[in-house]
């Protein structure tokens, strides 16, 4: 089963499953196909919006998890 960590960066991330797409879009991030998104870690994400990068990794690791 994949993990996501805050370190990942976000393109990786929506690589590994699509459907984290809502989590991050409910979430706030709107910007996932800029090129920001493809070079820039999950951490740093949330640190622009302002959310801990802890619940956010929880929440799709959650999800990961029920797609095992």
């Amino acid at each position: 089963m994949a993990q996501v960590t805050k370190e990942m960066v976000i393109g990786k991330i929506l690589k590994i499953d699509q459907g984290v797409v809502p989590i991050l879009l409910n979430s706030g991030m709107h910007c996932l196909g800029c090129p920001s998104s493809q070079m820039e870690s999950l951490e740093d994400a949330c640190a622009v919006h302002g959310m801990d990068p802890n619940e956010l990794v929880e929440e799709l690791n959650n999800y990961l998890a029920t797609k095992a």
